[in-house]
């Protein structure tokens, strides 16, 4: 379906979400921030309920720590709930959308967030090692973002960002499938962000450098020597840039891709 096939709603004859600010687009839908339960994606989910939105925190099997977020949101006087189910699942995905559509309302804001590693020089990577990362990072957004699509469509207001990485810029060695991941979703990001620009809804990446999070947690201090900025990131500091990507004020930012790693691919 090309940019210009893509069906008209009544936003495109001067109503729709479009058109109000962000007040008025999360009280008409809500956001969904998958991997939702530690990390960058528990510290944006918080951030964009402390914006008024209803955040959909998803989790594929830590209830706990999902559960802990929302619990927080709800008692800093935000609204949230969590929505278990596993992305790189189609079915899943139908189900984690469906629960927040009779919960809450469409999908306004999608964050996809979901990652994994498994890392081993190209040579001895295994086909089960590179379909589970591929799955995970980059099919599943593919998953997420078709279905929240067509609301955002018809609504004619939306905001998508794919958490990418600078290794999707970069060589990592023995990062050869997730590497891969990361450039699709940019590419991805490039190519989705350019069919839907007309109808106000923006797509873009952010690509966090060394961030401490439980996925990073094996990597070297050797690392810290690299970064200008001679620390490493916080989840804090994607959030929020994700944050900045979901407002009204971003609205003519898309198809970009962000670099957040304190200077190390300057």
């Amino acid at each position: 379906m090309r940019g210009s096939d893509l069906p008209q709603s009544e936003g495109e004859k001067g109503g729709g979400v479009g058109a109000k600010g962000l007040t008025e687009a999360s009280e008409g839908g809500c956001a969904l921030v998958t991997g939702a339960s530690r990390g960058i994606g528990a510290e944006t989910a918080r951030l964009l309920a402390q914006d008024g939105w209803t955040v959909g925190v998803n989790c594929r099997a830590d209830t706990d720590g999902a559960g802990e977020v929302v619990r927080q949101i709800t008692e800093a006087g935000g609204k949230a709930l969590m929505v278990k189910g596993d992305v790189s699942e189609s079915s899943d995905v139908d189900s984690i959308f469906e629960q927040l559509e009779q919960s809450v309302g469409p999908v306004r804001v999608l964050v996809n967030n979901a990652g994994t590693r498994d890392d081993m020089l190209a040579i001895s990577l295994g086909d089960d090692a590179w379909l589970k990362v591929i799955e995970t990072n980059l099919s599943a957004a593919f998953r997420t973002t078709r279905r929240a699509l067509m609301p955002m469509v018809r609504g004619r207001w939306g905001r998508i960002v794919n958490v990418a990485s600078i290794v999707g810029m970069r060589a990592n060695p023995g990062q050869a499938n997730y590497a891969a991941s990361k450039a699709g979703l940019i590419g991805f990001t490039k190519t989705v962000a350019a069919e839907v620009a007309r109808r106000n809804v923006t797509v873009n990446a952010v690509a966090p450098g060394f961030i401490r999070t439980a996925m990073t947690s094996d990597v070297g201090e050797e690392l810290l020597r690299a970064i200008p900025a001679r620390r490493a990131g916080a989840p804090g500091d994607v959030a929020a840039c994700i944050r900045f990507l979901v407002t009204p004020a971003a609205g003519y930012i898309t198809g970009a891709t962000i670099p957040i790693d304190g200077g190390l691919s300057a």
